[in-house]
């Protein structure tokens, strides 16, 4: 024979007979929204440029690019080993790309490094028109036409740049543009340390 539970818990009512309404279900609401207003604060304060990359310290994701428009040589990973290296992702389309642009001409110029360009989302013949007219820094050009190896390198955005040790390890990734400041504050350094390292 099946046997109902019935409940006991005393009813609270209001003065015409209806029943109280719990004053979890009217807090409920307010909750909701300070908690997504706090969410919402913190996330202000971050600064987007200070994201940090899952792949510092493990090797680059394997890719092979063909050149972009114009140029003979492409891009894949065996070109970053052996060597200390940037990867500079850029666009012809970006305007940060533009002020970045002269730094690194300037920094091709002084051979402290090998630079690699790895062209994101670009028409062909704008990549090749932003190179000839601005200048080529760059030893090898990739063209991630479709943005899939920009997306494995865990780019948020154009320019980034990234330190590549001799092994193919991803070292540093700085995100927004480069400059002679930027440049001396945190990849110098570490270029430094990096050989020294391989001179012991």
């Amino acid at each position: 024979m099946k046997s109902d539970v019935i409940d006991k818990t005393p009813l609270e009512l209001n003065a015409d007979g209806t029943e109280k309404k719990s004053k979890t279900v009217f807090m409920l609401p307010v909750l909701i929204f300070a908690g997504l207003s706090i969410a919402f604060a913190i996330g202000l304060t971050l600064n987007p440029k200070e994201i940090p990359s899952v792949l510092i310290g493990k090797e680059a994701p394997q890719f092979d690019l063909s050149p972009v428009q114009g140029r003979e040589m492409g891009l894949k990973m065996t070109d970053l080993m052996g060597q200390i290296s940037l990867v500079n992702v850029f666009a012809s389309w970006c305007t940060e790309c533009k002020y970045e642009h002269p730094f690194l001409m300037e920094l091709s110029q002084k051979k402290i490094l090998p630079i690699f360009g790895l062209n994101y989302k670009d028409q062909p013949n704008d990549a090749q028109d932003w190179l000839d007219n601005l200048g080529d820094p760059y030893t090898r050009t990739g063209a991630d036409l479709n943005g899939r190896v920009a997306i494995d390198w865990g780019v948020y955005g154009v320019p980034e740049t990234f330190l590549v040790g001799p092994d193919g390890r991803i070292i540093h990734k700085h995100i927004g543009g480069l400059n002679w400041e930027k440049f001396n504050q945190e990849i110098l350094p570490l270029i430094t340390d990096l050989q020294g390292n391989s001179a012991e």
